[in-house]
């Protein structure tokens, strides 16, 4: 992936501590909850080291001593901890994969609504399929530890600590025996670390290439066939999924020496454990109870390390998904947007003051010293050659960019001044193709203004003369559009575009004129919604076609990034420049 590609995901300069408790931070209400899950990790850590007591009292004082009751007494013990254990590890699931369920749902959301406000630009050179792909497979990275890595890491932890502190006090001499294997452990949970951290990071990089390229391909389906491009396409795949693939293995060949590592310093540890304990039994120094009760316990010495060794290739996996979640957290918004923020007036001049703009730092102005005054109520149209600007523009005037030099108003306030709220409300764009989400299209339209009601949004439909059009369906305008508005044409998309900006009821329209590719039996349908929705209000209009632009009150003509022509279709016909030029080869090629 190019580096644009990785914006979304860049990673954060954080350790895996400092990103887990960022998190754990992001619980919110959910304190409580953490409070009672800490409660019952410490009830099943000492029901776990009160269990091997139970048996070194039956073996010392029940068997040793040939004491029925002590015995019986040391059983029950045993079997009622042991129940205590049971309820109190069913708890803590519960607890715990509820706690973790919210941390995930609370990310989810955060992302979601981060990524809502993430500007344009952002959007352009970030690709769909890596964004994606923090959604789904960095979020899915996280599922399987909270579900089990939280109980893990904070039950085994203390029970570890607490079961080192017991095996101390109840036989120093053993509790050396085991430290034999510590520094074996420790080097290799370094050296694991260390490569870990860079393997799980690159699997995570190559699981976004692999969306990227899948999303990719099938948003293109048409063009691939059409072209007989499947080879390809799938060599591509293939390519990306032959790199994830190696990537994976990398990671599983670092597990392949560690793991047995683990086992066999565990094996190693009971095996002197039990040699030395029965040296220290022969000579006095113990009884067969202590060591009894020094082995049973050392397995919760070693099966939490064993444990944490497998919950260390969740918590790399996790840790990589986490860096890359909190990196697109951390990308700020280029777009400033004031709180509150000056609000809008209802109604105004827009005044484009000596505009320039770059889409970067080291790339060729597309704007240069744009002045241009837009009355209310008036009727714009951006005309000129395919790049020279015309869209940049409109996209300024919307606030989509900001200017890299000079400023554009709206009854007199800098769009930068203005907050997102009243900008939103004033100034409504309608893409050249109507996009449409998977829902019925009343809620389509209902997306203009989130409270409208009912009848509002059928009213918007009359505005544009369309509700009878959309009535006459099965389902009326409850019918659902499928995907992308699937199920209706692309004049009709257009129409449910121009219902939703209609149902805003914006004063600033910015229009990238939406009949230059329908088909003729819906051109004029659309296009006599378009002259309704523009009626009574200022309407900057991108023009495809010389017929649009000559209906306008005015026309600016944008050449090379620059205003070169401004005024009215015979003005500009009768001044013979760039504009008559334009006009005259577009009646020629009809």
């Amino acid at each position: 992936m190019s580096g644009n590609d990785e914006l979304a995901g860049t990673p954060a300069p954080a350790s895996l501590r400092v990103l887990l408790a960022r998190l754990i931070g992001m619980s919110g209400k959910q304190r409580s909850q953490v409070a009672w899950a800490l409660s019952l990790i410490s009830l099943w850590t000492a029901a776990n080291l009160a269990g091997p007591y139970a048996i070194k009292l039956a073996i010392d004082r029940g068997i040793g001593q040939r004491n029925v009751t002590a015995l019986n007494l040391a059983i029950a013990a045993y079997v009622a901890i042991s129940l205590v254990v049971y309820l109190v590890h069913r708890a803590q699931i519960r607890v715990l994969n509820r706690l973790g369920e919210g941390l995930l749902r609370n990310l989810r959301v955060t992302v979601f609504a981060h990524l809502l406000r993430l500007p344009l630009p952002f959007y352009e050179r970030t690709k769909a399929g890596v964004l994606i792909s923090r959604m789904t497979s960095d979020v899915d990275s996280l599922q399987e530890l909270v579900q089990t890595g939280l109980l893990t890491l904070l039950g085994n932890g203390l029970l570890l600590l607490l079961s080192s502190v017991v095996l101390t006090i109840v036989s120093p001499w053993l509790m050396l025996t085991c430290l034999v294997a510590v520094p074996f452990v420790v080097a290799a949970s370094v050296r694991f670390a260390r490569r870990s951290s860079v393997t799980y990071l690159e699997v995570r990089d190559r699981v976004g290439a692999n969306l990227t390229r899948l999303q990719e391909s099938l948003s293109g389906v048409r063009v691939i066939q059409a072209f007989a491009g499947e080879p390809l396409a799938i060599e591509r795949f293939h390519a990306s999924n032959e790199a994830l693939f190696r990537a994976h293995m990398r990671s599983t060949n670092l597990q392949s020496w560690y793991l047995p590592v683990i086992e066999i310093a565990g094996t190693g540890s009971c095996a002197l454990v039990v040699a030395v304990g029965g040296y220290l039994v022969y000579r006095g120094q113990a009884t067969v109870g202590t060591v009894s009760f020094f082995i049973l316990t050392l397995s919760n010495l070693f099966e939490p390390i064993q444990q944490f060794s497998q919950l260390f290739n969740q918590m790399q996996s996790a840790g990589a998904g986490l860096r890359k979640l909190f990196g697109l957290l951390d990308t700020p918004s280029e777009l400033v947007m004031r709180t509150p923020g000056t609000l809008l007036p209802e109604a105004g001049n827009i005044e484009v003051d000596h505009v320039s703009f770059a889409y970067g730092s080291e790339l060729a102005p597309v704007l240069a010293d744009v002045s241009l005054s837009i009355a209310q109520g008036e009727r714009l149209a951006l005309v000129g050659p395919t790049g020279a600007g015309k869209s940049t523009l409109a996209k300024l005037i919307a606030r989509f960019y900001d200017p890299s030099a000079g400023c554009i108003r709206f009854g007199g306030v800098d769009l930068r001044e203005a907050s997102s709220s009243s900008l939103r409300e004033r100034i409504v764009v309608v893409a050249q193709e109507g996009f449409l989400f998977n829902t019925s299209i009343r809620e389509n339209v209902r997306l203009g203004r989130a409270d409208a009601s009912d009848a509002e949004v059928e009213a918007a439909l009359a505005t544009i003369g369309v509700l009878e059009r959309f009535s006459a369906l099965p389902e009326g305008i409850d019918t659902r559009v499928d995907e992308r508005g699937s199920r209706l044409s692309s004049g009709e998309k257009q129409l449910v575009s121009l219902a939703r900006a209609a149902l805003r009821n914006p004063p600033l329209l910015v229009l990238d004129e939406a009949t230059s590719n329908l088909d003729p039996g819906t051109e004029q349908l659309v296009e006599a919604a378009m002259i309704k929705l523009m009626a009574g209000r200022t309407t900057v209009v991108i023009a495809h076609r010389m017929s649009t632009a000559a209906q306008a009150d005015r026309i600016a003509v944008i050449d090379e990034g620059q205003l070169v022509e401004v005024g009215t279709h015979a003005e500009l016909i009768a001044r013979d420049g760039r504009y008559a030029t334009l006009f005259v080869r577009a009646k020629r090629d009809l």
